[in-house]
């Protein structure tokens, strides 16, 4: 294994880390807060770290392998939010280690799970950075460095393959870089527009950037309390359609931007995504319609489901009050997550629709044991080894879910709240069922240890749980791998 290209890399992410926080540092200047000093301190500390690993791990090959990429993406995350979590630390504002990791975790990891209890007592400037690692997150920051940074091995892509969620990840361009490149000026191009709307809509720069980075990022993180339940209902609009736009597969806006809008349109995955939320949001305005009336009802039926399902998580109403019925297809939405290739987490639909294919061929082969069943996916056919991978995906996720679940059981929680707890941190959602980390709630109820298990179950959510299990496997760091 190529060790000293593995930490060369991860020495350019907190190169990288240490440029992008001055936007943080900037806000706090702006507003003449004195967590300046705390971002100026742990922009040093990622310099000094990002160039000793650089200066002491230069690489006499640049060649990146499976497993490298792998390793490579795991401990860019964990350090970049060792690091990431310093500001909250060194102000006070987030005393305990543990919490402030828990915080930033939840913003890299686009989550948006949160342990504070009151949020507008904070900084603005930490505010703002910890929306802005949604953003970061959401695209993810190896991709980003792969955009900005001359690479001269092609092989990068099995470093792409391990951040960008979703079954499968190929190249839009011939050109790796120009890939990366090419999602970025994506991102950003949505991002404008996104905040330009926000800003008609009669929220400040610093609320719309905010809620930008929480949408883009499909994350969730705030300024209010209430999420977004006091602004208007033009904002609650804007944030539902953007939720959803950042939930689409970034590969259908390529299409679009090469003149190919139809063969976009026709997209199978996208079709589901919008179906689901369609049917959802119907179903929700129904049992809402005496509560809210039509309009109030179609409004909060329509952002919820959109937030769930794209697990951004933001929220406009409890709906911890809402009818049964309505919270258990918010449920049912937590896992079935976004399109492949967004910055959405959860199983994603491309793995939901391969798996309920997979289930027709294996009931039409029970009934016909001659009939050769080929699954298609986007008018192509599938092949056996990408089946094979979304059936052992969902084998190892219910197994993360269970044992996380079964860890949450020492903590003196309910069951609902740690089975919804669970399946939010792991899905990358954010708010759960119940009083205690519902909409209205937050995560600080739970102890050191809890917390810390949900904060990796974060993780190998939004990594999709294989770099983090390889990295930690004891073989690949072994003289022989």
């Amino acid at each position: 294994m190529n060790r000293r290209m593995i930490f060369y890399m991860i020495g350019q992410v907190m190169l990288i880390l240490a440029g992008l926080m001055v936007l943080p540092l900037a806000v706090s200047l702006i507003y003449r807060e004195s967590c300046y000093s705390a971002f100026l301190m742990t922009i040093g500390i990622a310099l000094l770290v990002g160039l000793l690993m650089m200066f002491l791990s230069k690489p006499e090959s640049k060649v990146i392998y499976a497993k490298e990429g792998f390793v490579i993406v795991a401990l860019s995350w964990i350090i970049l939010s060792a690091i990431g979590a310093l500001p909250f630390v060194i102000t006070g504002e987030i005393p305990s280690f543990v919490d402030a990791y828990f915080e930033i975790v939840s913003g890299f990891t686009t989550t948006g799970a949160s342990i504070l209890t009151d949020i507008e007592a904070m900084s603005k400037g930490l505010l703002f950075w910890r929306s802005f690692t949604h953003w970061i997150g959401g695209m993810g920051v190896i991709v980003f460095v792969m955009a900005i940074v001359p690479q001269q091995n092609d092989r990068n892509m099995h470093v792409m393959r391990a951040e960008v969620p979703g079954p499968t990840v190929g190249k839009m361009v011939p050109r790796l870089r120009d890939t990366a490149r090419m999602l970025y000026i994506l991102y950003i191009g949505l991002g404008v527009i996104e905040t330009i709307l926000l800003l008609c809509g009669g929220m400040s720069l610093y609320e719309s950037l905010v809620h930008m980075f929480g949408t883009a990022g499909t994350g969730g993180f705030g300024v209010r309390g209430d999420s977004i339940a006091s602004y208007n209902g033009y904002l609650q609009w804007v944030i539902t359609i953007f939720m959803m736009l950042f939930g689409i597969n970034f590969n259908l806006y390529y299409m679009i931007v090469r003149k190919h809008p139809k063969e976009a349109l026709r997209s199978e995955e996208m079709h589901y995504f919008v179906g689901i939320w369609l049917g959802a949001t119907v179903i929700i305005t129904a049992l809402l319609f005496k509560q809210y009336g039509f309009g109030g009802a179609l409004t909060k039926a329509g952002f919820q489901v959109a937030s769930i399902m794209t697990t951004t998580g933001y929220a406009t109403a409890d709906f911890n009050q809402w009818p049964q019925l309505a919270r258990m297809i918010l449920l049912m939405l937590m896992l079935v997550g976004a399109c492949a290739g967004s910055t959405g987490g959860g199983l994603k639909i491309a793995r939901v629709v391969m798996l309920g294919k997979i289930i027709k061929r294996e009931v039409r082969h029970l009934l016909h044991p001659r009939s050769v069943g080929v699954v298609k996916f986007e008018d192509k056919a599938v092949d056996e080894k990408t089946l094979s991978g979304v059936s052992a995906y969902l084998a190892i996720y219910m197994l993360v879910m269970i044992v996380g679940i079964l860890l949450l059981s020492f903590d003196k929680m309910d069951a609902e709240t740690n089975i919804t707890a669970m399946t939010s941190c792991f899905n990358n959602i954010g708010p759960g069922l119940g009083a205690v980390i519902g909409p209205t709630g937050n995560y600080s109820s739970y102890s050191a240890f809890s917390k810390i298990v949900l904060t990796v179950s974060m993780l190998l959510g939004r990594l999709e749980v294989y770099p983090l299990l390889i990295a930690m496997t004891p073989s690949t760091w072994s003289r022989k791998a």
